[in-house]
């Protein structure tokens, strides 16, 4: 995916002293081809800015998809023949790997590799004309093929350089490989997910969210800190730091309070009552009183029982937590003779959050997104598919929901932004560069 030139020059207005669409053409880019142009109706956050992304798996194409969404040029390099192996994680979705759908909408796809001199010399062309480098190679893979950040900064010192790995470019864990399961073991999470009796990890990739999150934080930081001092930064996120950053509330909890979070399913673990309850026809109802007047309430209003509030067991969230077996049988025989939906209606009448257990698939149609519009179509290698829109709403601005691109769909297009001729592009192919 690219930025149509006229959305850069829509946005008119300087940084540092010279017009943003001399920028564009002082790094090179050529004018967008007509699809898109009429793909980018609304200026967007991100237009004009590009970015250059060595990226695999999850981490770094959440952080660039993210990018993308809002109007940055992303531009995927991938090795030829295969490409991104999450390509290949499954073929879910038409033929199409689910996790690569997900995670790289929007971009351009080019085909380099990297261990030929040419395509080096191609990524660094493409760097001198980008705005943010983003990659997740093992610690020292990049700078082995010459674009470590001490090097690309005094090269391009506009440059934001932004390095994903696992647990950081230091320390005794540096060269582990830090798969999403093994990260959320080493901090610690699959100690206080599951039940009980086993641990259990997150159905999906969160150590990988979090730190595709992280980088795109900083990513945009760095490139705001850049519009006053005109200086690019150097970036690290590691998945182990980023979920550590989620594992701060269990952190404080045990460190502090003597004792380790317990697992508790899908209860919460320090507040009571929160979590599912049956009715009468085995379904579950999903409840949260997370303070003392929510108590109050559901005593009243839902178990009809006011008196319940001030027992000296339950009139506090710790004196709940504590006795939780006690509370939990009172619910389950309070509960007993209604209907999941009975249950529902009262707690709604007395103002108690609550929810059911969906399944992807009902929360694939969920009402409340189909009222707010939150899908769209997307393009694909395998024809439309459905996609939601990006989390955040910018008023009066729709966010770029471009195709999923083919392995190595735009190589040509996009080294003849560059410089590269046809013929030498046509070499490079016949001989493996691309």
């Amino acid at each position: 995916m690219g930025c149509p030139e006229r959305i850069v020059q829509a946005r008119g207005g300087k940084a540092n002293g010279r017009p943003r669409e001399a920028r564009g053409r002082e790094r090179g880019w050529g004018p967008a081809s007509p699809e898109l142009v009429k793909m980018a109706e609304a200026v967007l956050p991100l237009s004009g800015t590009t970015v250059i992304a060595l990226e695999q798996a999850v981490a770094a194409p959440f952080a660039s998809r993210q990018l993308a969404d809002w109007g940055a040029r992303v531009i995927k390099i991938e090795r030829p023949g295969g490409g991104d192996f999450a390509r290949a994680y499954d073929a879910r979705v038409k033929g199409l790997s689910s996790y690569f759908v997900w995670l790289n909408r929007s971009k351009a796809s080019v085909a380099l590799d990297l261990k030929r001199l040419e395509a080096r010399e191609a990524l660094d062309r493409l760097l001198a004309r980008a705005d943010v480098f983003l990659h997740n190679l093992a610690p020292g893979a990049v700078d082995r093929l010459g674009f470590g950040a001490d090097g690309l900064r005094a090269r391009h010192p506009r440059l934001v350089a932004c390095a994903i790995s696992g647990y950081g470019a230091t320390g005794p864990y540096r060269d582990r490989k830090a798969y999403d399961l093994l990260v959320q073991s080493e901090a610690g999470l699959l100690s206080v997910t599951g039940t009980p009796e086993a641990p259990a990890k997150a159905g999906i990739s969160v150590a990988d969210i979090a730190a595709g999150t992280a980088a795109c934080s900083a990513v945009l930081m760095a490139l705001y800190a850049r519009e006053r001092t005109g200086e690019g930064a150097s970036l690290e996120v590691s998945m182990l730091d980023a979920l550590g950053e989620w594992m701060s509330h269990p952190f404080y909890y045990t460190v502090y309070g003597g004792t380790p979070l317990p697992r508790s399913g899908a209860h919460h673990a320090a507040i009571a009552p929160y979590g599912p309850y049956q009715g009468r026809d085995g379904r579950a109802v999903f409840l949260g009183a997370q303070n003392d007047r929510e108590w109050t309430a559901l005593c009243a209003r839902v178990l009809e029982r006011p008196a319940l509030a001030a027992d000296p067991r339950f009139d506090t969230n710790t004196r709940r937590v504590e006795h939780r077996a006690a509370l939990d049988a009172i619910l389950a025989e309070a509960f007993g003779p209604w209907t999941a939906d009975e249950i529902d209606a009262r707690l709604d009448a007395a103002g108690i959050a609550h929810a059911r257990l969906n399944t992807v698939e009902a929360f694939a149609a969920h009402p409340q997104l189909a009222a707010r519009g939150r899908w769209r179509e997307i393009g694909s290698p395998a024809g439309p598919l459905r996609a939601l829109v990006p989390p955040a709403t910018f008023a009066g601005v729709e966010p770029v929901m471009g195709p999923v691109p083919a392995l190595g769909a735009d190589t040509d297009a996009v080294l003849g932004e560059i410089g590269y001729d046809r013929a030498t592009i046509a070499k490079w192919r016949d001989e493996g560069v691309i």
